[in-house]
């Protein structure tokens, strides 16, 4: 699955560059650890989650 459109988090620790990116693909987001940027894009982890789930997800953080 090839996710893009990568977004970094706006709330980073700037030092360490701690902090998650989300991308899309057709019904899913990934997330992954900006803290792998010098890892090739191919071989970066990647956790996939549905739309649906990811949605649920933020929905949940906001209350």
């Amino acid at each position: 699955m090839k996710f893009t459109g990568w977004k970094k988090a706006h709330k980073t620790h700037w030092e360490e560059n701690a902090c998650v990116e989300i991308g899309t693909a057709p019904g899913f987001v990934g997330i992954r650890d900006t803290k792998q940027a010098g890892v090739p894009d191919a071989a970066r982890t990647v956790l996939a989650v549905s739309t649906g789930t990811f949605a649920a997800f933020v929905n949940g953080l906001r209350g």
